[in-house]
């Protein structure tokens, strides 16, 4: 007997199926034991002794394996073909020899790039020990990673309010994006102007050419910058005789790009399909686990955390038979394409993404996926199809028209594609398209000498655009190009600053929030060192050597922190991570200190030039007192130095109070309420401006708060009328009743911002202005699309019915087979049962099914239904049972008292000792 341990359950079904008797096959459910989050989980005094600990699923899966290998002579450790599945099965051999249950068994590791029968045969009859090298690269990287986190989140938060934590490759993703807003801030538009003109062929085709040279000067983006300069080169241009002065026809190729690694899967998922990189592998992950075609559930693509860019040799023979019998013979090349990464440091020696099979067209399988799962896998299945497609042949045609007396040169470029090759299947997307080529345009043909009459020159206005804030495809592209992170690393980094709130996607980019900014500029202001692009990308290199047996794995932790914990390296004993933490509090000094440094980093973001010519940071309320931003219980705001003498405040925003610069000394009158008689005032509160109807009444606890409303976002002080403070105080609003559900439908501000309730569900608005003047059809569509969304891919779409075993007998409904997210189940009513271990779709009977479904619904599993009517004769054996309890109550107050004695003894001797 041999038990096989692998990571999900769904993998676990599967590989079961495939192994057959003799084989029990059970899931880790992912990592076993991991680094507890307190202080002293790492141990750099002692050599860095790790203490792990056991998750709760951890604990029940290793009981579970524990349990089933009594009976077994091996144990077969099957987890994934990566850095984190060497750990995870290492993980699981020790929670195993702690439990002493292993001790002369067999012990091996397998890897399988992917679940197929072939695969998973092949892997188990070469069988391997685990790669501690492997092993102790994941455990270094965690360690490292601890060490950073929790010697310096610590200090974040003491001098920082507002800040969260610091991840070690975390917040150099957060610099990056940091640095690029900085970019953007600084930058000044330049303007520019571009001549272009329009000229008539002698075959009667209208074409446009640019201005390249303009009398004798070949023209460099700026030489024309003003209107004044563009009419005066018009003037020179229009009505000049013009001729072909030159022309080029060069031929070109364009070949086709590799299969996927991860980044570039996730990549080309956020650009075309919008894909986030956490969503993209969360679906990659069901295709490689594989759906249930014809009864088997096979694994439809190869690993998806990978650096490599190859295939195996028989997987390109299957494609280039696919690619014969799809678009014939031609588009074969006649020796198959070998790619070889770009990237240094790949960390894995798998093959790229790919269809575990090309004959499984996306077609083909489209019944067995949803709609995003069908989107993913026919975007894989035509990348690593055209990679090994013949390449495209282009003809790139370049024609120069020159006027007569030499005043200007026009050039026009056309890119024509003559053979599509691969083009035909795919094309690779891009984040910034930018070409002077017309692609796809053909050229007249034209001769050197021929005649053109030019039919009007045009000036066109343009002005240079700051860089592009990052969007995801972009970050992970540039991470990867710094070697910063790993292929399974990069959806986690990008979620934690998300969930931090250190970033914001908006219009699908990122943009960094105050906690984000005050994080980057505390690291980078005293820690720059450690979070350099160098500096990280060199640690991923070190861990890369300790993964390829040539570097231990101990010296580079002992390396990392005799620096990082300023330890005197002359002293052979490290310090712990507590000392460090005080030795970096020591050096920093006090709050002022870190914040001083911090205002002086992000000045210009957060007071950028004034309109008025008066000192950016200079006091709007008192005008003697310096704006800084200064550090409170509740968080980070801008204050005035000054005080207490001036208590101007206002929150933390790029540059202004979020709603203009003019601050509000004190209570404005903006109108009076027509219903209540009340004025309505205009204040400055410590959380930004806000309207107040009335004035506080009472005392005490009696006193009564007036109503008050902030004012949202991106409404300017000057924006606040007496019709918008109505619309503000009068939030929530009823926008109207629900035409389906007939409930109402509000509409109000909240922490979060603008939102619709209905039904005790949120849905979020654009702006405040749609929540103040949304209208109930507009409302009933936002509604319907937010209830879309929350219900997810797979409830969208109908229950794939695998089979339907017939009607049970004490309710006629019907009993199907359902095809699950972890494999085929029973599914009888609002009840899910599994189907019975080693009992094939097509062979569960009726008699199994509804068995199954008892004993589901016993043990209270979803949608447990009510007992049939002969059930319920079996309610009288439990008030019996019930009365035998009663009669023992006695007996168990009685040993309750005895044991409540002795505690009050003690408080009473406490209180006598008080």
């Amino acid at each position: 007997m041999k038990v096989v341990v692998v990571e999900s359950p769904a993998k676990a079904k599967t590989i079961e199926k495939y192994l057959g008797p003799g084989h029990t096959v059970l899931a880790s459910f992912g990592h076993v034991r991991d680094l507890p989050a307190k202080d002293g989980s790492v141990e750099p005094d002692k050599d860095f002794e790790m203490h792990y600990e056991m998750s709760g699923r951890g604990a029940e899966s290793i009981r579970a394996i524990a349990g089933a290998l009594k009976d077994a002579d091996t144990l077969i450790l099957a987890t994934d073909p990566d850095r984190e599945g060497e750990a995870i099965s290492w993980h699981v051999l020790e929670a195993l020899n702690n439990r002493k249950v292993v001790k002369s068994k067999t012990v091996r590791r397998v890897v399988f790039n992917e679940i197929t029968k072939t695969a998973v045969l092949e892997a188990m009859a070469n069988p391997r020990d685990i790669d501690m090298d492997l092993v102790n690269a994941q455990q270094a990287r965690r360690a490292l990673d601890y060490l950073v986190g929790f010697t310096l989140s610590p200090v974040l938060w003491r001098k920082l309010p507002s800040a969260k934590s610091a991840g070690r490759v975390q917040s150099v993703a957060l610099r990056l994006i940091c640095e690029r807003e900085t970019e953007i801030e600084a930058f000044r538009a330049r303007e520019y102007w571009t001549i272009g003109a329009d000229f008539r062929t002698p075959q009667n085709q209208t074409i446009t050419a640019r201005l390249i040279e303009l009398a004798g000067k070949k023209l460099d983006k700026f030489d024309i910058n003003n209107e004044a300069a563009a009419k005066a080169a018009v003037a020179k241009l229009a009505g000049q005789s013009y001729a072909v002065s030159d022309v080029q026809i060069k031929p070109a190729k364009r070949h086709p790009s590799p299969p996927f690694t991860t980044s570039t899967l996730q990549q080309e998922a956020a650009r075309k399909l919008g894909f986030s990189a956490q969503m993209t592998m969360q679906i990659a992950q069901r295709l490689y686990e594989g759906v249930t075609i014809g009864g088997e559930t096979t694994g439809l693509i190869s690993y998806m955390r990978t650096d490599g860019v190859s295939m195996a040799n028989e997987a390109i023979r299957t494609a280039r038979d696919v690619i014969a019998e799809d678009f014939g013979r031609d588009a074969v090349p006649e020796n198959w394409r070998v790619y070889k990464t770009k990237q240094k440091n790949a960390q894995e020696a798998h093959e790229a993404i790919r269809p575990t099979d090309f004959r499984r067209r996306p077609k083909s399988v489209a019944r067995y996926l949803d709609e995003v799962q069908l989107k993913l896998y026919e975007l894989i299945w035509v990348r690593a199809l055209a990679s090994q497609m013949e390449s495209a042949e282009l003809e790139r045609t370049t024609v120069d028209i020159a006027a007569a007396n030499k005043a200007g040169t026009f050039r026009i470029t056309g890119t024509v594609v003559l053979s599509p090759g691969f083009l035909k299947l795919y094309e690779e997307g891009v984040d910034d398209k930018s070409s002077d080529d017309e692609e796809g345009t053909r050229l007249p043909k034209m001769t050197v000498g021929e005649a053109m009459k030019e039919e009007g020159v045009k000036p066109e206005q343009h002005f240079t655009e700051p860089p592009p804030r990052f969007s995801e495809a972009s970050l992970v592209r540039k991470l990867e190009e710094l070697g910063i992170g790993r292929p399974s690393t990069y959806a986690a980094i990008l979620e934690v600053l998300k969930a931090r709130s250190y970033v914001a996607l908006e219009n699908k980019r990122f943009q960094p929030e105050d906690a984000g900014w005050l994080a980057y500029a505390f690291l980078v202001c005293f820690f720059e060192q450690y979070f350099a692009y160098s500096f990280t990308a060199g640690l991923e290199e070190k861990l890369d050597e300790i993964a390829e047996h040539n570097l231990d794995w101990k010296k580079v932790l002992k390396d990392f922190w005799q620096d990082f914990s300023q330890h005197d390296p002359k002293d052979p004993v490290f310090s712990s991570v507590k000392d460090a933490v005080t030795r970096i509090d020591e050096k920093m000094g006090r709050r002022g200190e870190v914040l001083d440094a911090i205002n002086a980093l992000l000045e210009n973001h957060f007071f950028p030039p004034r309109e008025d010519g008066k000192p950016a940071r200079l006091c709007p309320a008192c005008n003697k007192g310096n704006l800084g931003i200064k550090a409170g219980r509740t968080g980070a705001f801008i204050g005035c130095s000054d005080y207490p003498e001036c208590s101007y405040t206002r929150p933390l925003s790029a540059g202004s109070n979020g709603h203009g610069d003019i601050a509000i000394s004190g209570p404005q009158e903006v109108g009076t309420d027509p219903v209540t008689g009340q004025m309505i005032t205009l204040r400055q509160g410590p959380f930004g401006p806000y309207v107040q109807l009335g004035e506080v009444e009472g005392e005490g606890k009696a006193k009564t708060k007036p109503k008050r409303a902030s004012l949202p976002k991106g409404v300017t002080l000057e924006d606040v009328t007496l019709e918008m403070a109505l619309k503000l105080l009068a939030l929530p609003r009823t926008v109207g009743l629900h035409p389906t559900s007939g409930k109402e439908i509000l509409a109000g501000l909240g922490r979060f911002g603008p939102y619709l309730l209905h039904d005790g569900a949120y849905t979020k608005l654009k702006d405040a202005m749609e929540a103040l003047e949304i209208g109930i059809n507009h409302a009933v569509e936002k509604i319907a699309e937010a209830d879309a969304r929350r219900k997810g891919p797979r409830q969208r779409a109908e229950l794939k019915v695998l089979r339907e075993i017939g009607k049970h007998p004490d309710d006629e409904e019907l009993i199907q087979v359902i095809d699950g997210r972890y494999g085929p189940y029973i599914k009888h009513g609002a009840t899910n049962a599994p189907i019975p271990r080693g009992t094939e779709v097509d062979a569960l009977s009726i008699d199994q099914a509804i068995e199954a479904i008892a004993s589901r619904a016993k043990k209270g599993g979803k949608g447990k239904k009510k007992a049939a009517p002969k059930a319920k004769k079996a309610a009288a054996p439990k008030k019996e049972a019930a009365a035998e309890k009663t009669e023992a109550k006695p007996k168990a107050a009685k040993k309750a008292v005895k044991k409540a004695a002795p505690k009050k003894k003690a408080a009473a001797k406490k209180a006598a000792a008080a």
